[in-house]
């Protein structure tokens, strides 16, 4: 394996980054405080390219693998886990649901706008009952001639109060049948679409999260994204991906995390001399460093592999709950090496560990994380 960087996509991560430094920097903070959803700044990212990183140049995308789509999220991570969750959440999710299973004619149709960022993309399979356990769904969806009624609703949905484009997961057959699963696009302004704003989260505040509701929801049959009742199993196939997204936005506030605390112990004086040079906190940075390069290698092992068409189940898995755990853990530390002055939201280790705790149990928990590995390694 050579995961060594091209030239086009050290490009691409060097574009990444003087973006996040530009555009998102100077205002995390302010966003943060005050919940707000940037959508002038995510449709900025759009016309650089970073919303349509996987979808072919065919579709208007920038048509690229896996491993520049992890470079672009760690770059976005290390300066603000919430700006980079929109970014994952449209990529891999909306838009990677319809690349992977919309048929020719819904990818001419979706693709394109979404791939520019002129159309904001959501996904909706989580309800208040049914997170880990979606067989259960209450969201149901009947068959009426030519189109399909939803009703039910969704929550914890990202974008659902400013997408254009929604694909839904709704029961369309018997309840624990995973073949009683479709999935729907739905456009914005649809009769009976509505949404309510989630406030008040801990972190990745700056990433809209709402309920949607369902009343009566009118869709073309034409909107069904493959078969009746294949809306689990492609769930399941974009979740695969999905790991890789959430794997490498928590690598880059993992990294984020450590740098700020390097650069803090540096700085620090006590007793006469910089923290860094006590071994406490040497060790700190040095267990924190070199986790990171482990989390890296797991998030560039599943991308090699996704880019090749190999099964990452297990890889995903594998860079999904290791890097989670560990933005977790750099967070932590970071506050701890800054002391005070770091529980304080004037320094960027209590943010970083509040996005961090997003990371564990989006997309999939670390306990289903630990659930997904232990039935492959013991097949």
């Amino acid at each position: 394996m050579n995961f060594n960087l091209t030239e086009n996509q050290r490009m691409i991560q060097e574009m990444t980054r003087d973006f996040a430094k530009q555009r998102v920097l100077p205002y995390r903070n302010e966003w943060d405080d005050k919940e707000h959803f940037p959508i002038d700044i995510l449709k900025e990212a759009g016309e650089l390219g970073l919303l349509g990183v996987l979808v072919p140049e065919e579709y208007g995308g920038s048509g690229m693998g896996y491993l520049e789509y992890v470079s672009v999220l760690t770059e976005l991570g290390k300066v603000c886990g919430g700006f980079g969750l929109s970014v994952a959440a449209h990529n891999s999710l909306c838009t990677g649901h319809i690349l992977q299973h919309g048929n020719e004619e819904q990818k001419k149709k979706y693709l394109p706008a979404l791939a520019s960022g002129e159309h904001i993309g959501a996904w909706g399979l989580t309800e208040p009952n049914t997170g880990s356990d979606a067989m259960r769904m209450k969201c149901v969806a009947e068959k009426d001639g030519d189109e399909w009624v939803i009703n039910g609703m969704k929550t914890w949905i990202t974008h659902a109060l400013s997408a254009d484009v929604f694909v839904i997961l709704v029961r369309t057959g018997k309840l624990l049948d995973s073949n009683g699963i479709s999935a729907f696009i739905i456009e914005k302004g649809t009769p009976g679409l509505t949404a309510n704003k989630i406030t008040n989260k801990v972190g990745v505040r700056a990433s809209e999260t709402a309920e949607l509701y369902f009343d009566n929801v009118r869709v073309p049959a034409a909107n069904l994204i493959g078969e009746e009742g294949q809306g689990f199993k492609q769930a399941m196939k974009v979740l695969d991906g999905g790991r890789i997204s959430i794997a490498a936005l928590s690598l880059g506030v993992a990294k984020g995390a450590y740098e700020s605390a390097l650069a803090y112990a540096k700085e620090r004086e006590q007793f006469g001399k910089p923290i860094a040079s006590f071994q406490a906190i040497s060790f700190k940075l040095a267990d924190m460093a070199t986790e990171c390069e482990a989390a890296e290698l797991l998030c560039m092992q599943a991308a090699d592999m996704k880019n090749r068409g190999e099964n990452i189940t297990k890889q995903g898995a594998f860079a999904k709950y290791y890097a989670s755990e560990l933005a977790v853990r750099n967070g932590n530390e970071a506050m701890q090496i800054m002391g005070g002055n770091g529980y304080t939201k004037e320094y960027p280790a209590e943010k970083f560990l509040r996005d961090a705790r997003l990371m564990v149990i989006g997309e999939g928990t670390s306990e289903i994380q630990k659930l997904v590995i232990s039935r492959e390694v013991l097949k």
